[in-house]
Formats: C-alpha cells, sequence, structure tokens
C-alpha cells in the first residue's frame, strides 16, 4: 500500500532527491527507513545493515552524480535503501521474493549496481579496477566503494588496498564501521578501529571538517597543512590507512547529514591523486528500537510486526540441521579434549555459538577470511588435534586453493562441516551451495559424505571424529530435518559404504543427499505404474561403494544418480566407475539427475527444486522416459 510520505512519494530516483533541499534531507532519510522497516516486515531478509547506512545512502546520491559515478556496496545487503532511492521503490515489497527484487546488488536489475556483491570484501578491488577503466578511458567520473569494518578485515580487501595506494588512482573508499558485522567483528582490525574511535576526535565538527577536508585541494597553506597533519596523526596514530597510501579522514557520524554532505563534497571535488579512505561510525539497526537492542542488531530477520517486533517463525518443531550438528559435535567434545571449531565470522549460522558457549577456548572466530580458516584448521591438525571447519558451502568456495594445498595434498585431518549445501532459497544463486560434491569429490585423499536427513547427519559426525589421516567433509542443507530420532553417538558408518533403502528389480536410483525424501515419494508413484524400484542411500561422493554400485548396475536395467550438486560430481565419478568396469557394454541405461547448468534465481527451496527438474514428478518422468526411450538416448561405451 502507497504511504502518504512528504518527500519520497515523489522521489523514484537520485535526480529526484538533489533537488530537495539540503535541510530537508534527514526529513528523506527518516521515511526511507520508514519504508525500508515496512517492506523488510513483509518480506523478511537483512534489516539491521541497511538502517545503519540510510543517511549515508541519501547523502552519497545526493552528493555525487549516480549512476554516472559509480556506487559499490560490500556484500550488498545494506542496499535496501539504495534500492528504494534508485527506481525500485515501488518494487521494494519483492525483495528475496521469486522473480522480485534481490536481496545483494545485482548488475542485470539496475544500471545503478554498476557491480553485483553477495559476498563480502569485493567492493574496493571492483572499485579500483573501475576507475582503472576510467583512468584508461580519460573519464572523470567518481568511484565510491562502501565496505563494513568486519569485511575490510578479510585478506582480500588488504590486497585491494595496499593495490590501491600504490596505484595513484583516485577513488574513495568509505569505511562503514558499527562494530558488527554478522557477528561480533574479531581480530587485530576491530581493535585498531576501536582505538580510532575512542580519540574522540571526530570531524562533525564544522571547524574541524573544514580544516580536514580542505587538504583535499592542492591550495591550502602552509600552516593549515601542519595542523591537518597533527589531527590526522592523533586520530590514526601515523599509520595504517596512511601508510598504504590512502588520504585518511574520520572517524565521522555517519547519521549526521551535516557532516556527510560537506566531506564528500569536498572528496567529490579534491584533486588528490590516490584513493580517499573516509571513515564513518554508524549504528546497525539505527531508527528501530528492536534492532537496536537486539544482539545481532536484527541483521537477517523473517516476516515481523513493526509495533512489536516479534518475528514471525515457521512454526516447525522439527529440528535444524545446523543445530544437529552443533548439539552433536558438543557431546563428541566432552569426551575428547582434541575437538576444536572454527567458523569465519559466521557462528550462529553455523552453529557454532553453540559449541562455542560450551568450550569458550575451543571455538574460534577468524572473521571473514575463509582461507585462513582453512590452513588455521589445518596447523591445528598437524598438531595432533580434530578441527570442525564450519563453513558455508557457497563460502568454502572462496579456500578451494588452501583446502587442495594445505589440506589435501598434506592429507591433513581436517574436518569440513558443510552447512547451506543445495540451494538455499531467497538468497539465491550468489549464496546456493552447487558446486561442493564436484569441487571436493576431484580430490585425492578426500572422504565426502552428504547427510539424507538428520540421523545420518549425525552418523557422519559420529565417523568423523576417528578420521584422522585425511581429510573429510559433510555435507548438510539449510533448514529443518524430517523428524526422524536421533541415534546416539556411538553410531557410525562404515567410510565408502551406502545403505540400500528398498529393494526392486527394474530401476536402481542412487540418491546423494536430502534429494532421498523425494526418490521414495516417486518410487511409490512407480510402483502403482507396475514398476520396481531399488533405493540407495549412497553416502559417500568419495569413496564410493564400487561394490554396491556395481551389483546394483548388473541387476538392473536402468540407474538413476540423484543429486543436489552441479555437473561433475557424484553421478559423473558413478559413470566413470560403470564406463571403466564395462557395464555400459551390457546395455545399462544410465542416466544423471544433477543441478542443470545454470545458475537459478531466489525463490522457496521448493519452487526452485521444481526448476532444477529434482523433484519427485521430475523423478518419475526422468526414469519413465528412459525405460520406454522418450526422448533418451542409451549410454554406450565408446
Amino acid at each position: 500500500m502507497k504511504k502518504n510520505y512528504e518527500f519520497l512519494n515523489d522521489i523514484n530516483f537520485p535526480s529526484d532527491l538533489r533537488k530537495v533541499e539540503e535541510t530537508n534531507l534527514q526529513k528523506v532519510a527518516d521515511e526511507v527507513r520508514m519504508e525500508m522497516i515496512s517492506a523488510v516486515s513483509e518480506t523478511g531478509g537483512h534489516l539491521g545493515a541497511g538502517l545503519g547506512v540510510v543517511e549515508l545512502t541519501v547523502a552519497l546520491h545526493y552528493v555525487f552524480d549516480t549512476p554516472n559515478d559509480k556506487l559499490i556496496w560490500d556484500v550488498g545487503h545494506q542496499s535496501y535503501p539504495h534500492k528504494i532511492l534508485t527506481g525500485r521503490k515501488d518494487k521494494i515489497r519483492s525483495l528475496r521474493q521469486g522473480n522480485g527484487l534481490s536481496g545483494f546488488t545485482k548488475r542485470s536489475e539496475s544500471e545503478y549496481d554498476p557491480f553485483g556483491a553477495a559476498h563480502s570484501s569485493t567492493s574496493i578491488s571492483s572499485a579500483l579496477g573501475i576507475a582503472e577503466a576510467n583512468k584508461l578511458e580519460n573519464k572523470s567520473s567518481n568511484v565510491i566503494a562502501v565496505i563494513g569494518d568486519g569485511a575490510i578485515s578479510a585478506g582480500m580487501a588488504y590486497e585491494a588496498m595496499n593495490n590501491a595506494g600504490a596505484s595513484k588512482t583516485k577513488m574513495i573508499v568509505i569505511l562503514n564501521d558499527n562494530d558488527m558485522s554478522i557477528a561480533k567483528p574479531v581480530g587485530a582490525m576491530r581493535t585498531y578501529l576501536a582505538k580510532l574511535f575512542t580519540g574522540k576526535i571526530y570531524f562533525s565538527l564544522r571547524e574541524t571538517v573544514k580544516l580536514i577536508t580542505s587538504a583535499f585541494s592542492k591550495r591550502f597553506s602552509a600552516k593549515a597543512g601542519k595542523a591537518e597533519d597533527f589531527l590526522r596523526s592523533a586520530v590514526t596514530g601515523g599509520t595504517l590507512f596512511s601508510s598504504l597510501g590512502f588520504y585518511y579522514a574520520g572517524p565521522i557520524d555517519g547519521h549526521d547529514l551535516t557532516s556527510l554532505i560537506p566531506i564528500l563534497k569536498n572528496a567529490r571535488d579534491s584533486k588528490h591523486e590516490g584513493p580517499i579512505m573516509i571513515h564513518i561510525k554508524t549504528q546497525k539497526g539505527k531508527g528501530y528500537s528492536y534492532a537496536e537492542k537486539a544482539n545481532d542488531n536484527y541483521h537477517g530477520v523473517s516476516k515481523f510486526n513493526v509495533e512489536t517486533g516479534e518475528q514471525i517463525k515457521s512454526g516447525s518443531n522439527l529440528p535444524a540441521y545446523t543445530k544437529v550438528f552443533a548439539n552433536t559435535l558438543v557431546k563428541h567434545a566432552k569426551k575428547d579434549s582434541k575437538i576444536v571449531g572454527i567458523t569465519a565470522a559466521m557462528p550462529g549460522g553455523t552453529g557454532m555459538d553453540i559449541f562455542g558457549k560450551e568450550f569458550p577456548n575451543r571455538m574460534f572466530d577468524v572473521g571473514i577470511a575463509e582461507q585462513h580458516a582453512v590452513t588455521f584448521s589445518a596447523g591445528l591438525a598437524t598438531e595432533g588435534y580434530k578441527p570442525y571447519a564450519a563453513i558455508y558451502s557457497t563460502f568454502l568456495q572462496r579456500a578451494y586453493d588452501q583446502v587442495v594445498h594445505d589440506v589435501a595434498i598434506q592429507s591433513l585431518p581436517v574436518r569440513f562441516a558443510i552447512d547451506r549445501a543445495g540451494l538455499v532459497g531467497a538468497d539465491g544463486s550468489t549464496h546456493a551451495g552447487s558446486f561442493d560434491i564436484t569441487y571436493l569429490s576431484t580430490l585425492p585423499n578426500f572422504v565426502v559424505m552428504a547427510a539424507s536427513d538428520e540421523a545420518e547427519l549425525v552418523r557422519m559426525i559420529n565417523t568423523s571424529v576417528d578420521i584422522n589421516d585425511k581429510p573429510s567433509a559433510i555435507r548438510y542443507p539449510r533448514g529443518t530435518g524430517t523428524g526422524v530420532e536421533l541415534p546416539s553417538i556411538d553410531e557410525k558408518i562404515e567410510i565408502g559404504k551406502g545403505k540400500v533403502i528398498q529393494e526392486g528389480t527394474q530401476v536402481c536410483i542412487l540418491s546423494l543427499g536430502t534429494r532421498l525424501e523425494e526418490c521414495k515419494i516417486a518410487a511409490e508413484d512407480l510402483k502403482a505404474k507396475g514398476i520396481s524400484i531399488t533405493i540407495v542411500d549412497a553416502r559417500f561422493a568419495k569413496p564410493l561403494d564400487e561394490k554396491l554400485i556395481l551389483n546394483c548396475a548388473k541387476q538392473h536395467k536402468v540407474m538413476i544418480t540423484i543429486e543436489e550438486g552441479s555437473i561433475g560430481g557424484f553421478g559423473s565419478h558413478v559413470k566413470n566407475l560403470l564406463s571403466e568396469k564395462g557395464i555400459f557394454d551390457k546395455g545399462l541405461k544410465f542416466r544423471s539427475m544433477t543441478l542443470p547448468d545454470k545458475f537459478i534465481e531466489q525463490d522457496n527451496p521448493k519452487k526452485m527444486y521444481e526448476l532444477a527438474g529434482l523433484n519427485s514428478f521430475q523423478i518419475s518422468k526422468k526414469i519413465l522416459d528412459v525405460l520406454f526411450n522418450k526422448d533418451s538416448i542409451r549410454v554406450v561405451k565408446n
């Protein structure tokens, strides 16, 4: 329903915003904040981060000539106010819904999104690339990157700053310091920023602003220059950003538009050669009391009641896979002091917060630094510890080189707990766990397991505790299990052994992961049509249960593999085995059902798996097509 806003109703693009009197910009910000709270209460999504940058967003679009000037948001989950002001206000209630607005910045969605971002710490690198392209094209447009205090702690951000400082290319970096990423920021950068803040020098005072920002011009007096150098030294201690080649100003109150506007204008008009760092201090969840008071400042929320702040939960009593993992690991850690937990800034998302409460000295949150997390885990493993690196599938991609070189080649027993495997819903393709089966199963010295339900997850954790001569990985999805009874922590699985769920004579389904329930439904449907189905829970993508697979191949006319992963994974390994053993020469019809060779956009998981062709109806259809040669080609060995 359209609200009766004094200013926002007439603002559809930044060009409209720039017509507003500067004295009314805070009112615009207040209305943007209200609209964002109202929209997210209906859709769910990332709330706290966006609320914290409302004034900054208004100021940036007011001062800079977007989209000619390029504005890049790190991660992108704080871009909701940006979307409201850049032609997407009328669609803001479609956030994270099927065919709706992305929860992140997205190039195909708007010309105001020059770079798509859904993983952190990419903004400075991409902004520098755009700035260098501008230099080559003799363009004078500005490039602005907004990065948070959590994201700037990542190695990629340091690499980008190092390159930017050496390049002498003009770009503007806004360091949004809100003392809160997804979890509490950790590490030396956090301590460093805190020291800057506690220096109590704010450039929000008009006199100080005028003095500091005058340094952006080459025409300033020697006296002013010396004073400016003194103040910068007092705040920064002489230090990191300046030594990297950035002109540093701050910290500045990021909610005070009377401070932000003149500073941004001076940065815009500066003839300074090289990158400029403007350090602002903001409050995550700003302007919504329930978010301000929450421990996570309402980073990610489900639909909620605006008046009470109460979030509307799903109502399911089924156990979440993440909690099953965490609670099982805690039980083992009580018996085994060598078990330690590692997470990369996602303690709540991975369940490591539960582990950390029980064992505060044995849980390590290394910040947004997946590469470091993996090699740090490898170091622990060399000393006889049993590290569990709990990392989302999509984020583990960022550390693949470390998985290969620092873990697999050395055959170190790092245990990877891979959360959010498969399609994840509203976060869309950027957060889907599509590739881990493929990128891990191709590595020597790896055990790769996929849980079909929460009971199997427990058994796999139990099994992994005793894998001490090689790395292992357990993948499991977002959301809740099926409600089966959980086994004790003593119940284990023989490495590389699948499990026959039901026996038939015509078709064998090899299922890896949680599509097993859909396979059971498909088998019942086919049974009514007189078709006899064997279902195997493969459990392992590596090592394969070769004996079981070969026996099934010899005893059935058709074999279908099903997995919640990309082409090149479990099905490819099975096909290679069958080919090498000459099974196709004997007439076996074989098909792999995987995620399609495309990125699947956001929707609810049920619809996403339908788009992927992996629901029970589509499994049934595939089997019927193969059995009766409809649109089907027999696989024959060359």
